[in-house]
């Protein structure tokens, strides 16, 4: 028994000793780094940079140090609600499908894939277990990633809305430099986080707000945002941004995350109507109003960007705030039948035809 003990002891020990190595030389490359040089130069040029940080054109709250303690005592109540409570069904996309006309497919979270016109734009791709520094804390995937990265096909573009774990994870970025030949689109600033993680110079396009790039025939335009940036202890030191996609005769616009705001508008006016639009309407709470959109902020963002086929994401992947798991997919189908919106509610891996949606059937009640 004596034995048994010191053998557990010892092996312990050794996975302890494995996982502070692996924290000493990981999490520091997880935080990425810091802009210098000529991106520093072009960040400090920005209209949207002033005293050192990136600025919203509309001021946020963001969460303060006197709600942390509220926050974290809500967190110890209502567990079971904020996780479904049978496995969240997943469709395996097929293979070597056609990328004519326009589909979306969502693989969880705010990663999706956008065939438009032929070409293959990539959204916030997060295929790592956690979004966070580390293996072994943070949120924790709900569901598996529908397919592998390597079972992706040929993309033509990945964009980024800007650098949180949830939307820019480390893992994911180095493998799709190995598997993918496509450039990475990202706001100002990320592109450090990048080169650090050997994503080639050539292959990174930073924009600021309102700056296009076109990439095989489809002209990708940085928009505005309410949010902010930040892996580390700083903040708002790169930027984030929403995302217009323009294909020949088609279009698609993004939300990434951000707090509701009259920006929306003026996007719609100047590069809409759009047939899709991706928007952000989960991970929401009363202790951060303007970083991230209620549900019925949502459907306000769609309809003020002009959009067609609403398709909601930020949301059934990871457990970021104190909602019920449910209650985002509710409250936008409620929200969008009342104001005359067109919804499609995929399953994670689901390919949504927009021209031919799906009817919404409401699959995410049957297991909350």
């Amino acid at each position: 028994m004596a034995k048994r003990a010191r053998t557990r002891t010892v092996l312990a020990l050794a996975a302890l000793g494995a996982a502070a190595v692996w924290a000493a030389r990981d999490v520091p490359a997880q935080l990425g780094a810091r802009a210098s040089g000529e991106r520093r130069a072009r960040i400090e040029e920005s209209p949207q940079f002033s005293g050192g940080k990136f600025r919203n054109t509309v001021p946020a709250t963001m969460i303060t140090a006197a709600s942390m303690p509220k926050v974290a005592a809500a967190t110890l109540t209502g567990r079971e609600a904020r996780h479904p409570h049978q496995p969240i069904p997943l469709v395996t996309p097929a293979p070597g499908q056609d990328a004519s006309g326009l589909h979306v497919t969502w693989y969880g979270h705010s990663s999706a894939l956008v065939e438009i016109e032929g070409r293959r734009i990539l959204l916030d791709p997060v295929w790592s277990d956690r979004c966070s520094p580390s293996r072994l804390g943070g949120p924790r995937r709900l569901h598996e990633p529908p397919l592998p990265l390597r079972e992706l096909p040929p993309l033509d573009a990945v964009v980024i809305s800007h650098d949180h774990y949830d939307h820019l994870d480390m893992t994911t970025i180095q493998n799709l430099v190995d598997l993918q030949a496509a450039p990475f689109l990202v706001p100002l600033g990320v592109g450090a986080h990048l080169e650090k993680w050997g994503v080639p110079a050539t292959r990174i396009i930073e924009l600021d707000w309102n700056e296009k790039a076109k990439v095989n025939g489809v002209e990708l335009v940085a928009t505005p945002a309410r949010h902010f940036s930040g892996r580390g202890f700083s903040r708002d030191e790169t930027l984030w941004a929403s995302w217009v996609i323009n294909g020949p005769t088609r279009k698609v616009f993004y939300s990434g995350d951000t707090g509701y705001f009259p920006g929306f508008a003026d996007i719609g006016a100047e590069h809409g109507p759009f047939d899709a639009t991706l928007v952000q309407v989960g991970a929401y709470g009363d202790a951060w109003p303007d970083i991230h959109m209620l549900p019925e902020d949502g459907v306000a963002m769609h309809v003020d960007v002009r959009g067609g086929l609403m398709i909601p994401v930020h949301w059934a992947t990871f457990n970021l705030a104190l909602h019920d798991w449910s209650e985002p997919a509710d409250r936008t189908w409620r929200e969008a039948k009342a104001r005359g919106v067109t919804l499609a509610v995929p399953r994670p891996g689901e390919r949504v035809d927009v021209d031919n949606p799906p009817p919404v059937d409401g699959w995410w009640q049957q297991i909350a």
